[in-house]
């Protein structure tokens, strides 16, 4: 039993046997950082059974658990807070009863799977800085899942099929010249990106031809040969024309090739991929069996709907009246798809932008009204938009920030600041580089990553890569400089009895925000959110260096002292690598 199950059930006690009362709850919180505690108890909401003073009944419950729980050495009561301070032998059993901090905090794996999907690119152009937040938020909630107990099934669904796709096709037909990614020495999905841009800036020629000719804007758009030839591409697509599907597969192939590239140099994985070629005729005999059990209408003119105005949204349309699908009934057949490819998921998680907020919010309700059990555990991981310092990026127009010259920038802003501290003169020059690598990235990282993911974020690269502050770099550097205490303190000896050390103040705070990285995993995947681990780390850094500044760790002649000061400071660098790695940002040992 965990020290806050015995003080919750010691306080129902308590309020059993002082007031005749029974408690359903026990609202437990960290002592704010302004009073003197470590654990909190809320008296407010005991006041619905019991009738007093707050104040007064906080002393009564306190008094008791004095009386009853070894480890609470005293208390204090401010307004209605029961503020109760745990003893120093209590943290230092605990900092003594954990054998290997690298795997501390880690859940193991129990019940269903989890399903998380992310990325889910457009195969007409490269991953840009949008992609990224996906991709790195995706990527973190997976791990923390899994270190949470879940078991993990990573995926993405990559769009690879549409009008979009034949724009880029149709413009490398006309206007590329029989180009390769190695005849340009371009990755693969920059070049169809490309050809993405060429034919809008094509395309706009057209519409302003058509216009002087006293078409009108819409007459124009609608009839310039170049999206009728699109149009005509698509359907000779869906009618399988091996040429086209030849050309399809061709310049798709040059695609997924750069994806992968990326993705590695991100450091993200996958489980498994879902095509949307191979999904978007999934979901009809779905809508078939929803109009059996009544989920879904179908109007006079042959289409089919979902009447979801009870729940307090409107109808929503499931087959148009030709009988062809919408994004709606793929959405539902993929989702259906998945459980039968992998028995074991109980749940999904979807990490997409949050203009698509209504669109779950709709395919859950129907998932829900068709009766499949795990709909229930369906999750819309929704996350703001992501800004840079000169405005809005447009894929069409060819501004977007390019993922890979991103990392590349990141990498070099590392590189300046590095120079400028001077601190690496006697690395070589692969060395340098990866080191560069490794903060730029984790900058990046960092900085995406402890936002929650709800908001907006404005990126600014220069900001990010900062030594001072809540940023990657920051944190990264504090786990090397233990890294040389740890490499210094090599003949430190371990023969000592450390339960034996009297722990200061500094020693105690740093144990305490250890003690809270499992709850601090467990409720970060609760909520979905890796800024409450990256806010964690920079707490504990924090700490740290404030522990650093003010505690001598090899400078004492006290050997058993010293060597529960170097064992600290390996829990927290433990620490510190286990959550980073589950931000998926990696830590250099030297800097």
């Amino acid at each position: 039993m965990t020290l806050q199950q015995t003080l919750e059930n010691q306080i129902k006690t308590a309020v059993e046997k002082l007031y005749g009362a029974k408690l359903e709850n026990v609202e437990l919180q960290p002592t704010r950082k302004d009073f003197e505690g470590d654990i909190t108890a809320v008296v407010f909401p005991m006041l619905r059974v019991v009738k007093g003073n707050p104040v007064q009944i906080g002393e009564a419950i306190g008094n008791y658990l004095v009386s009853t729980v070894s480890e609470i050495e005293k208390f204090n009561v401010v307004q209605g807070f029961l503020n109760i301070v745990l003893s120093d032998t209590y943290y230092l059993n605990f900092f003594n009863s954990i054998t290997d901090f690298s795997s501390f905090g880690k859940g193991q794996e129990n019940g269903k799977a989890v399903m998380v999907e992310y990325s889910s690119p457009n195969t007409n152009k490269p991953l840009h800085l949008g992609h990224v937040r996906n991709v790195l938020l995706g990527y973190s909630v997976a791990e923390i899942e899994k270190a949470a107990g879940k078991k993990v099934y990573k995926t993405q669904i990559i769009n690879d099929r549409g009008i979009h796709i034949c724009k880029s096709m149709l413009a490398w037909e006309k206007f590329g010249n029989g180009e390769t990614p190695e005849s340009t020495n371009l990755k693969g999905d920059k070049l169809v990106g490309n050809y993405y841009v060429k034919f809008d800036q094509e395309y706009k020629k057209e519409i302003e031809a058509l216009k002087a000719q006293g078409k009108t804007e819409e007459e124009a758009k609608t009839q310039a040969p170049l999206i009728l030839e699109a149009q005509q591409m698509l359907r000779k697509w869906e009618a399988g024309d091996a040429e086209t599907v030849a050309l399809w597969t061709k310049m798709n192939g040059w695609v997924y090739k750069g994806f992968e590239e990326t993705y590695k140099s991100i450091g993200v994985d996958f489980d498994f991929y879902y095509y949307e070629s191979n999904t978007y005729l999934l979901g009809k005999d779905i809508i078939e069996e929803g109009i059996k059990k009544n989920v879904f209408f179908t109007k006079e003119d042959g289409s089919v709907w979902c009447d979801l105005t009870e729940d307090g949204l409107d109808e929503k349309l499931v087959l148009r009246s030709d009988g062809t699908a919408v994004y709606m009934t793929q959405d539902i057949g993929t989702a259906v798809q998945r459980v039968k490819d992998h028995q074991d998921v109980g749940g999904m998680i979807y990490t997409v932008g949050n203009e698509q907020d209504y669109h779950f919010k709709v395919l859950f309700l129907i998932l829900k009204k068709l009766g499949y059990s795990w709909a229930e555990n369906l999750f819309h991981l929704s996350y703001g938009m992501v800004d840079l310092p000169s405005g809005k990026m447009k894929s069409r127009e060819g501004t977007v920030v390019d993922a890979d010259d991103l990392i590349a920038q990141m990498a070099e802003t590392a590189r300046t600041i590095s120079e400028e501290l001077g601190k690496i003169d006697d690395f070589s020059e692969a060395e340098k580089e990866q080191l560069y690598r490794t903060i730029g990235l984790g900058a990046l990282k960092y900085y995406i990553l402890k936002v929650d993911p709800k908001k907006r974020i404005l990126f600014n690269p220069e900001e990010s890569v900062d030594f001072q502050g809540n940023t990657g770099p920051f944190i990264q550097y504090t786990y090397a400089r233990i890294q040389s205490i740890l490499r210094k303190a090599g003949n430190v000896s371990t023969e000592h009895d450390l339960s034996l050390v009297e722990i200061q103040p500094k020693e105690k705070e740093l144990i305490k925000i250890i003690q809270q990285f499992p709850d601090t995993i467990q409720l970060a995947a609760e909520n979905y959110s890796p800024a409450l681990l990256a806010n964690y780390t920079y707490d504990l850094v924090k700490e740290f260096n404030s522990f650093y500044q003010n505690v001598p760790i090899l400078a004492t002649d006290n050997e058993a002292e010293k060597a529960f000061r170097v064992k600290l400071s390996g829990a927290v660098a433990a620490v510190i690598k286990s959550a980073f790695a589950l931000l998926g940002i990696d830590v250099p040992e030297r800097m």
